[in-house]
């Protein structure tokens, strides 16, 4: 799915997937740092970064969508919160290493080789004890029929995902099934996997 793909369903009415946070973020959003800098990861209409902005973290969100990050910048507004955005392929982007203090990746979905490079260089990204958060869908989503891709080469393994985030330490990571109620395109039981995993202090 290209730009112009997003560029149109973002440019519907409303929001997409809703304008709150995802539920497994908001659950876990206690163990950032007070104001960390977080790379938000296929950020989309901005639900995650407007929110995390909110609680007085700097965002910087990243997608291919110019349409989705300028709501996302108005999504932040509404909040009394702003953010930074970057319009870019994230299958080829590289953050500056050491840069953030934890990233987010939520329902970043993306075929294999370009997610291992977002999640490889995202992982790189982080500063000694930063943190990722992350839930995508599973290939088992697809017989649910309620969200995310229908092509299960896009839907993520746990085991994947593990290999993807093998640079940092992995904390927690299981593949779960939870109701996700996201706007009109996440809508139903659903299965994810779900990560928190921390990069190493520093010696």
């Amino acid at each position: 799915m290209n730009a112009d793909f997003w560029n149109t369903r973002y440019g519907e009415p409303g929001f997409a997937y809703g304008d709150r946070p995802n539920d497994y973020l908001h659950s876990i959003a206690a163990r950032l740092a007070p104001r960390s800098r977080v790379l938000c990861l296929a950020e989309g209409e901005g639900r995650n970064a407007a929110f995390l902005a909110s609680l007085g973290h700097t965002c910087i969100a990243v997608d291919q969508s110019i349409v989705g990050l300028q709501k996302a910048q108005a999504l932040a507004a509404r909040h009394g919160a702003t953010i930074e955005i970057i319009e870019a392929d994230l299958g080829a982007w590289t953050p500056a290493p050491a840069s953030f203090d934890a990233f987010i990746s939520i329902f970043a979905h993306l075929p294999p080789g370009p997610r291992a490079h977002m999640h490889a260089a995202a992982a790189a990204a982080l500063r000694p004890g930063g943190i990722a958060i992350v839930e995508l869908y599973t290939p088992r989503q697809l017989a649910f029929n309620t969200g995310g891709p229908r092509d299960a080469a896009m839907l993520v393994e746990p085991a994947a995902l593990r290999a993807e985030l093998a640079s940092l330490t992995i904390e927690h990571l299981a593949e779960v099934e939870r109701d996700v109620h996201e706007g009109k395109y996440h809508n139903g039981r659903a299965a994810v996997v779900q990560a928190l995993a921390v990069a190493a202090a520093q010696a």
